[in-house]
C-alpha cells in the first residue's frame, strides 16, 4: 500500500463509481481540478481510495473522498485524510475543512473536525460543511 500524487484525471472514475454513478461523468470533474492536489491510495498498483485538496491561503478544502466499495471500512479514507492533515499542517494551512453527507459526519468528527451552521443539498442529498483548525 502507497500513498501518491496523482493527476485529477486518475481520480474521477473512482468519484464517478463510488459518489454519483447516476450521473454523468462530467459531474464529478471539478472546475478547479487543475488547481487542486491529488492523492490515491495504491494497494497491488490498483487505486483504492481518493481525496483532493485546494489550499487557498492559510485555508484548505478537501474534496471528492472515495474509496472503491470492495474497499471501504479497511482504513485506506482515514490514512488519506491524515496524510491531509500533516501536509496541510507542514504547509501552515490553519483550517481545514469539507462539505461531509450529513450521514457521514461520524467518520469526519474521528479526526478532530466539527460541524459548522452551513447546511446545503445538492441532487437530493443533505451535506455540512466540516473543519478543522490546526
Amino acid at each position: 500500500m502507497r500513498i501518491v500524487n496523482i493527476s485529477a484525471e486518475t481520480t474521477w472514475p473512482i468519484r464517478h463509481r463510488v459518489m454519483w454513478p447516476d450521473f454523468p461523468m462530467d459531474f464529478v470533474k471539478l472546475k478547479n481540478d487543475s488547481d487542486g492536489k491529488h492523492f490515491g491510495i495504491f494497494t497491488n498498483e490498483k487505486i483504492v481510495s481518493c481525496i483532493s485538496v485546494f489550499i487557498a491561503g492559510d485555508s484548505a478544502q478537501f474534496r471528492k473522498l472515495a474509496t472503491q466499495p470492495e474497499y471501504q471500512r479497511k482504513g485506506y479514507a482515514a490514512l488519506l485524510i491524515k496524510h491531509v492533515i500533516h501536509i496541510c499542517f507542514q504547509m501552515q494551512v490553519k483550517r481545514i475543512w469539507c462539505n461531509a453527507r450529513i450521514d457521514k459526519t461520524h467518520f469526519y468528527e474521528n479526526f478532530g473536525m466539527t460541524k459548522t451552521n452551513e447546511f446545503f443539498t445538492k441532487a437530493d442529498l443533505e451535506f455540512v460543511v466540516m473543519e478543522r483548525i490546526l
